[in-house]
């Protein structure tokens, strides 16, 4: 919390931010890792391609999502409307990211393509776009909230 003001505090969006983007980290890795092992399928099926492709998108798609929840959250009264932003950003993002480090690692271009194109249009897409969604909305409920943290009854004693 910001500040101790009771009723009227809220959390502050750089503190709204870090705990979003953290957030949007362990959903993405558990949501990849967990449809990859339901659906028997590697997340990036393509042999040769390695770890960097992979990494890169992360990387690419944590950047967009946090560039795009800063953009929100620092708003005197943020939009939920955001979040539709923020996850579109954030999935063209790791998209991007995968192609262009799959390209740049000496993958054919067909072969780069069409691992994007799976994952857009996949399952896995889906769960990156739910992992932005929720983190992303998550975040700015957190700013627009002014509730007050827990207490137990005998700590309203003075309000009475």
């Amino acid at each position: 919390m910001s500040s101790g003001e009771g009723a009227g505090s809220q959390v502050s969006p750089p503190v709204a931010l870090a705990f979003a983007t953290v957030g949007y980290i362990a959903l993405l890795i558990f949501g990849l890792g967990m449809l990859s092992l339901f659906l028997e399928q590697d997340v990036i099926e393509a042999p040769g391609l390695g770890q960097v492709p992979g990494i890169t998108a992360v990387v690419f798609s944590t950047a967009a999502f946090a560039l795009g929840l800063w953009a929100s959250v620092r708003m005197p009264h943020p939009s939920f409307i955001g979040v539709i932003w923020i996850s579109a950003a954030t999935v063209l993002a790791y998209l991007a990211g995968l192609w262009l480090a799959a390209v740049i690692t000496g993958t054919d271009l067909g072969v780069a393509t069409g691992v994007v194109g799976r994952i857009a249009t996949g399952w896995f897409g889906v769960a990156i776009v739910a992992s932005a969604a929720v983190s992303g909305w998550a975040a700015i409920a957190l700013v627009r909230t002014r509730a007050r943290r827990p207490e137990w009854p005998w700590e309203r004693e003075d309000e009475e």
